[in-house]
């Protein structure tokens, strides 16, 4: 069914019907579920406190009495769900930024604690960073980030990153 089929549709049915339809849909579909908690009470600092707490464990994992594990994950995928589950609910632009770069931030803080043998692990912090500055400029928000953008530049020159050149030239890209 196409959008103006839909649309077509939707305007063959009075008020009640409607309801009805949406009462149904919120009761069969948890992501519709999911989008209309968020739209009458969205709780951003929550979702972003949970969403930090996730990231933080995968490279720093959390020990409880239940929970021994030891050893950390390191899955970007985390963060990249986190990521698109907010911009699927309309999250901040603000938000979904910090959260991008709160990512690679925390990975920079284990890759100085730790040696780090994986090259993918390399390419995917710098296809995090490229993604970000994308999603800042496309939504106007470059500058409030620009000096945290910075900083992990600098990190992977400190690190001594094999790949510091490719991130050089994002900052290049934003810079003149």
């Amino acid at each position: 069914m196409s959008k103006r089929d839909l649309k077509k549709y939707l305007h063959q049915l009075t008020k009640d019907q409607l309801e009805e339809q949406i009462l149904e849909l919120y009761e069969k579909f948890s992501p519709v579920k999911v989008y209309y908690n968020f739209v009458f009470n969205p709780k951003e600092d929550t979702l972003l406190q949970e969403c930090r707490l996730k990231i933080s464990n995968e490279y720093f994992p959390i020990q409880t009495a239940a929970k021994k594990r030891k050893k950390p994950k390191m899955r970007r995928s985390v963060a990249q769900k986190y990521i698109k589950h907010f911009v699927t609910l309309g999250v901040d632009p603000y938000v979904i930024g910090d959260v991008m770069l709160y990512n690679i931030e925390v990975a920079q803080t284990f890759a100085a604690e730790n040696i780090i043998k994986q090259e993918l692990f390399y390419k995917s912090m710098f296809n995090s960073f490229e993604q970000a500055v994308v999603f800042m400029i496309a939504n106007g928000i470059l500058n409030e980030f620009k000096s945290r953008i910075e900083s992990i530049h600098k990190e992977t020159i400190t690190q001594r990153w094999k790949n510091e050149p490719e991130f050089h030239a994002i900052i290049e890209r934003f810079e003149y």
